[in-house]
Parts: C-alpha cells; structure tokens; sequence
C-alpha cells in the first residue's frame, strides 16, 4: 500500500478543522493558567499539580494533533515522536515568561520569548542533526492561521460602527500601500516588503504571520519582523498617551489613534487604559476592526503572489496554475472566519472561542521556538534586516500621523 502523504496546506486545513470541529463539539482540554505576578503566583497558581497535570493534558492533545498532521504529510512519525515533546517543553517554558503580567502589559508577547529561547539555545549549543530536521515550524503557523480565523469575526465590523470601520478601511489601504512603496524604494525584496506591510498596517504579529504563511515567506525573514513589531510597540505605549494629553484629544479620538497605529492587540488595550475607559473601549474596538480586514488582506496577497510569482519555466499563470499555487490554508482560514460570523450560534462562538484562540497561541508559540532552533542568529543581522527596520520606522511614523489626520476628522469633526 502506497504511503499516504497530502500537501502540508492541505494537511493543516484538515488538522484545523478537525480541532475546530473537537472544540465545537466540546472536547476540549482545560487549558492551564499561565498568568503571574510574583513569585508567590507562580508558584502557588502556575507551579501547581493540578495546573501542570492540565499542561500534561494539553501536551497529550497536541501532541496527537501533530502525530496526525505527521501522518497526513508522510513524515516519520518516530521523528516527531522524539522532537515534538523538546518543542513543547521549551515552548511552555516561553509560556510561562510570557505570563508575566508586568511583560504583558507592555505588550511582549509569548512568540517573542519563544523565538528568544530558541535562538538562544540554538546558538550557544549544539542541535542535533535529527531535531532541527524534525522541525515543522511552517506547518505549525499554517495550522494556527486556520484556527484563527475563528477569532476574526465580522461582528466586530459591525462593533465598530461606520465611523470606525470607514477609518479601519482607510487607513490599511493606504499605509499599506505607503510602506510597500517605501520597501521597493529602498531596494527591500518583494517577500519582506508584503510582511513588512501588512504588519504595519494591519495587525502585527498575526498580520505578519499571515502573510508569510499566504507566499511562503522565508521564516529568518519572518522571525525578525514579528521581533521589529514587539520592540516598536513598547516605546508607543509610552509615548501615544502623553502626545494625546498634550493635544487634548478627547478620549474616542485618542483611542481611534492608538487602536490605529499600535501594532498588537495586546499593547492597544494597556494603551486605552492608561488614557480612559472610553479610550480604551474605541481602541479595542478600532483593532478589532483592522484584525477583520486581516482575512481579506490574506487572500488578496494570496492571488497577487500567485499571480506574479514567475516560475522557470515562465509559465503563463493561467487559473488553473494560480490555484496549484495558491496557498489553500488560506481558504480555511476564511472559511472558519466565515462560519464563525454566521453559521454558529452566538452562544456556541462565545464558549468555543476562548480555547481555540488559546490553541492558535500555541501553535504559534511551538512554530517561533522552531523557527528558533534552526535559525542562526548571524543570519538575523544583516544589511536588508537593517533597511527593513528604516522603512519600517518610516511607515509606522507615516501611519502615526496619517491616522490621527483620518481619527481628527471621522471623530472630530463628523462624530
């Protein structure tokens, strides 16, 4: 009997599916508590038996998770037998870092630990041959890409309202188009300047991922990215708040600011509060909008990489070779985004959401400790990285401006 073996998209649209389908249906693992203050926390709420035995549950669910996904790509499922735990262990070792409230607070997010312990590690230390081969880290973020779908509903357009959603609208379309301007200008190659751009624009981290995910980005490329989006926010939440006192912004247009332009969801919502409660209500909601428009965005890179990418052959990109190109995890990504805002019931998404946004986390944290263990850091520190990090300054000091212009006259004017 021929080995079964389908395309690694194929292969985590069915694998997302299938835990989306489990959740749905409530099979679900109790997914332990990560979050800390102190070391009195850590060790009397994070430290404890009954959390580590749900950790051990998780693990046992994912761990099955990737056995499938092994199965279905024809990989050795001794190899995974034996990486997949390493992965997971230094994964919620980075976890727990990541728990730490003041570190959320400030925005640093779990992947960015989770690609510092793996840099670390794979720089100071030996990896063995049969580790760093056994890695799956595209497979990981395509997997968590269709989970989040799930969490990328359009209700939250609908939340925004028409002020919010016309200024969302604006204000991806054209920083976006600014920053990969400013990318080609400055000599950036096509693959960074696209991540480049919708991380700026859109959301992130996640937008970032996405988007490497849609063209088959290069994941050294990636990993730098998503570590520039992290270091940038940090110093805005800072200095937003004081520059919005000081004009005297009144607290819907300051939040329409910052929901705007700050590029992780996490750092927007530590933002808005400091400033108000009604700051923070519109930021959140202006960042849940932009994150919407995340599906679109990813489909639309999707057509346009298969569309221009040129093969050897200089094959005319006929319908049927930009499908066979096309990167099909995006279609699952839509589609649970998709059946999420309008086939389920409300109550059905407000009970499974939670948990799947928590396994689409992991996924992503288990993909950047990959990308991690086999990424040298030397590789990281190069002469494009460095006009990377210049155009996105540019584009972000762009976006700062041109969105408290679009947030002046939606919520100043108009409102």
């Amino acid at each position: 009997m021929s080995k079964l073996k389908i395309s690694e998209d194929w292969t985590s649209t069915i694998v997302g599916w299938f835990i989306i389908l489990l959740v749905v249906f409530q099979l679900k693992p109790h997914w332990p508590s990560f979050s800390w203050l102190d070391a009195d926390a850590l060790m009397n709420k994070v430290f404890t038996l009954d959390n580590v035995g749900h950790a051990l549950i998780v693990f046992c669910f994912m761990f099955l998770m990737a056995l499938i996904a092994g199965l279905f790509t024809g990989k050795k499922l001794k190899m995974i037998a034996a990486s997949f735990p390493v992965v997971f262990f230094l994964t919620l070792l980075a976890m727990v870092v990541g728990g730490n409230k003041f570190l959320k607070d400030w925005g640093f997010e779990t992947v960015i630990f989770s690609l510092l312990i793996g840099l670390f590690i794979s720089n100071i230390f030996y990896i063995p041959k049969w580790l760093k081969e056994s890695l799956s880290s595209e497979l990981f973020v395509k997997i968590g890409l269709v989970l989040l779908g799930t969490t990328v509903l359009f209700d939250d357009l609908l939340k925004a309202g028409a002020l919010g959603l016309i200024q969302s609208c604006v204000v991806v379309f054209t920083v976006w188009n600014f920053c990969f301007w400013l990318c080609r200008k400055m000599k950036i190659d096509k693959e960074m300047s696209l991540m480049l751009s919708s991380a700026v624009s859109i959301c992130g981290v996640s937008a970032a991922v996405a988007t490497a995910g849609a063209i088959k980005g290069d994941k050294t490329k990636l990993s730098y990215v998503v570590s520039l989006v992290l270091v940038v926010a940090v110093p805005m939440i800072l200095i937003m708040p004081g520059l919005a006192k000081l004009m005297g912004l009144p607290e819907d247009m300051a939040g329409a600011w910052i929901g705007g332009t700050i590029d992780t969801t996490g750092a927007v919502a530590a933002t808005g509060a400091i400033y108000g409660e009604v700051a923070l209500q519109t930021s959140t909601i202006v960042k849940f909008s932009q994150n919407v428009l995340l599906g679109v965005a990813a489909f639309l890179i999707s057509i346009y990489w298969s569309y221009s990418k040129k093969e050897v052959t200089e094959e005319k990109p006929t319908l049927k070779v930009i499908w066979l190109r096309f990167p099909k995890f995006v279609l699952g990504f839509v589609a649970a985004s998709l059946v999420f805002s309008f086939c389920v019931a409300p109550e059905v998404v407000s009970d499974a959401k939670p948990i799947l946004k928590n396994i689409q986390g992991m996924w992503f944290a288990l993909a950047f400790m990959s990308i991690g263990l086999e990424t040298d850091f030397k590789s990281l520190i190069t002469s494009e990285n460095r006009r990377s990090t210049y155009a996105f300054l540019g584009a972000q000091a762009f976006n700062v401006v041109f969105t408290l212009f679009v947030a002046w006259i939606l919520f100043g004017l108009i409102a």
